[in-house]
């Protein structure tokens, strides 16, 4: 079945790609979340009008994720958590505690958006990938210290 995607669905396609999925998971997935539309003549045409208003909307959320990535650049998010023997963490640094950190910091990301291989449970500086846009990624410096 062909469908017009309305925002971009990971390992699927873009806003306003016509690609061809199963009709249960149109039906059940991407039509109940309004990611997708069957692609009929008449939501073709409603696309060619909205392409123009969608690659505004991409241009503009992109110059903002790299304005965010060049401070991301800048910036480092420290944390404390207690150590024991060979400064092993008691506990772990998750995307969840990340987040948090950022929102102390005024900055808001979705705590999907940070790719963080496996959790940090040592201490150091540790860099730290975050996918704000399709074609931007920023670094951010996690810097763990010990907690008196």
């Amino acid at each position: 079945m062909k469908v017009i995607l309305f925002e971009d669905v990971p390992r699927l396609g873009t806003v306003g790609n016509v690609v061809n999925v199963a009709p249960g998971y149109f039906r059940n997935y991407l039509a109940p979340r309004r990611l997708a539309v069957e692609a009929t003549p008449e939501n073709t045409k409603v696309l060619e009008h909205r392409k123009k208003t969608i690659s505004k909307v991409q241009t503009k959320e992109k110059s903002e994720a790299e304005a965010l990535a060049a401070t991301f650049s800048t910036i480092s998010i420290k944390v404390y958590l207690k150590a024991g023997e060979n400064d092993r963490l008691f506990g772990s640094v998750t995307t969840a505690e990340l987040v948090e950190k950022l929102k102390e910091a005024g900055y808001e990301v979705d705590k999907k958006k940070i790719h963080l291989p496996e959790p940090i449970k040592a201490l150091g500086e540790f860099p730290v990938e975050i996918k704000l846009h399709p074609e931007v990624t920023a670094q951010l410096k996690v810097i763990v210290e010990k907690a008196e």
